[in-house]
């Protein structure tokens, strides 16, 4: 009888039989210690209107919008639901979503509705991602999942004239008369040769990651008791006294939290949303780097955790559910576009024609280094209400090509205002509008007027 190791030589050999003639062929390693990878003919798998990349809330607000307005849109997602930081990261707090009309107040809406939402607030990551699918189903939106965006090349007229992917599916193409880039990172923008900005000026320094987290075993009456979190109308947000609160708590079990302004958001009366942790310095293009800050952040928020059980009473029962799938990143790549909002802009509150969306979230430093405090400020900021302009949604580099999300066209200041998700959302829905109207009549982004959509 053939021994084992021969049915797995056998079935090796048959599976390299049936790989391309390509696979086979390969340059070895040179002293430079590189590859050059074979030539290969990739498969166009879709020809649309409009592209967007990044299923996170300004992609789902851009890809909502855009086939809402008649472009056959496609929606490319990386993770395996759509809401990005809203449910892969956990994030599990809507933050200046008030008085915004739109898309955005139909979530919230929807959410009510569904029960996903325990306050104004506060939802519940599951529910979140069922009401994005449905909304995206009903309005025609083409959605991929599991897939990552790897590059983008341009024709003579600085155009994208397709992009390519890597998934389950292998690498494929995929070619849209106009593309929204909202990865939160800039990607596709980055990859396609537009211009950016990362970081503090001078310094580049980042705002750290967080790693959020869901907790069993407290309940909404006790946080309140405690002066953790508001009660009135179950409100379910942080206090300031309960945030210094809880770190002093933590320090109890011998733990010095990288996040010195810890916070507890309650998603229902018996789960509990937990931010408590900083990773400083990490670059949000860095793979090691982001590898490295989740397994660390996971670990600092399991000992948080095992630390309060310790000290017994209201924490006796607290334990981990979850944690997120996608490690909180707040600043990545800022694009250039056609307009660069800035610090100015904001300390006069200024309003544009093409005002795609107005913020009045402050702005919202968190510490660069936990020797600034390992808290957040304002950075001596005092901004006003304030809008955001159309051109810096488009892309200055690539001509169809626009951005929604927190790699829009600002500075580091300006950043750290709008880059909240009840931004995100009209963003999102003023790029699609816009990129459907370009692709339906053959112009580019910076052709059409505000006033026309």
């Amino acid at each position: 009888m053939p021994k084992r190791r021969d049915f797995l030589k056998a079935g090796a050999a048959s599976a390299l039989a049936s790989l391309p003639s390509w696979a086979n062929e390969y340059t070895p390693l040179d002293d430079k210690k590189t590859v050059k990878e074979p030539l290969r003919e990739i498969p166009i798998v879709r020809e649309t209107d409009v592209i967007v990349c990044g299923g996170g809330p300004a992609g789902v607000g851009a890809a909502l919008s855009a086939a809402r307005s008649g472009a056959k849109t496609t929606l490319i997602e990386l993770h395996g639901c759509l809401g990005g930081v809203w449910t892969a990261s956990l994030l599990s707090n809507i933050i200046d979503h008030e008085g915004k009309p739109g898309i955005m107040k139909e979530i919230i809406e929807r959410l009510d509705t569904s029960d996903a939402q325990y306050t104004a607030k506060k939802y519940d990551a599951e529910l979140m991602k069922w009401t994005l699918e449905q909304m995206c189903k009903e309005a025609g939106v083409e959605v991929r999942l599991h897939t990552r965006v790897t590059a983008a090349y341009q024709n003579k007229n600085k155009k994208i004239d397709y992009i390519t992917t890597e998934s389950f599916s292998g690498r494929e193409a995929w070619k849209a008369k106009v593309f929204i880039d909202t990865t939160g990172n800039g990607e596709l923008a980055a990859r396609a040769g537009c211009g950016f900005d990362v970081g503090e000026p001078n310094t580049s320094r980042v705002q750290p990651m967080s790693l959020m987290v869901i907790l069993s075993g407290l309940h909404e009456n006790d946080l309140v008791k405690a002066g953790y979190v508001k009660g009135n109308g179950k409100d379910g947000s942080p206090t300031e006294p309960g945030k210094r609160k809880l770190h002093a708590e933590i320090l109890k079990t011998g733990i010095d939290a990288s996040y010195t302004m810890p916070s507890f958001f309650v998603i229902r009366p018996d789960m509990v949303a937990l931010m408590v942790n900083h990773q400083y310095n990490v670059s949000s293009t860095d793979a090691d780097g982001i590898t490295k800050a989740t397994i660390e952040a996971r670990d600092e928020v399991n000992r948080i955790i095992e630390g309060l059980r310790s000290l017994g009473g209201m924490w006796s029962n607290v334990r981990i559910v979850t944690t997120a799938a996608q490690i909180g990143i707040r600043e990545g790549r800022r694009i250039h576009g056609i307009y660069t909002l800035t610090k100015e802009d904001l300390i006069k509150g200024a309003q544009f024609e093409d005002g795609v969306c107005n913020v009045k979230f402050t702005v919202d430093v968190h510490s660069l280094i936990k020797g600034e405090g390992g808290g957040y400020s304002n950075s001596g900021v005092k901004m006003k209400p304030y809008q955001i302009p159309l051109r810096s949604l488009i892309a200055k580099d690539v001509n169809n090509l626009m951005m929604a999300g927190r790699c829009i066209s600002g500075d580091f200041f300006a950043h750290a205002s709008y880059r909240v998700t009840g931004n995100a959302v009209p963003m999102g829905e003023a790029a699609g509008r816009v990129a459907a109207k370009a692709a339906l009549t053959n112009r580019l982004p910076k052709e059409v007027s505000w006033g026309e959509v």
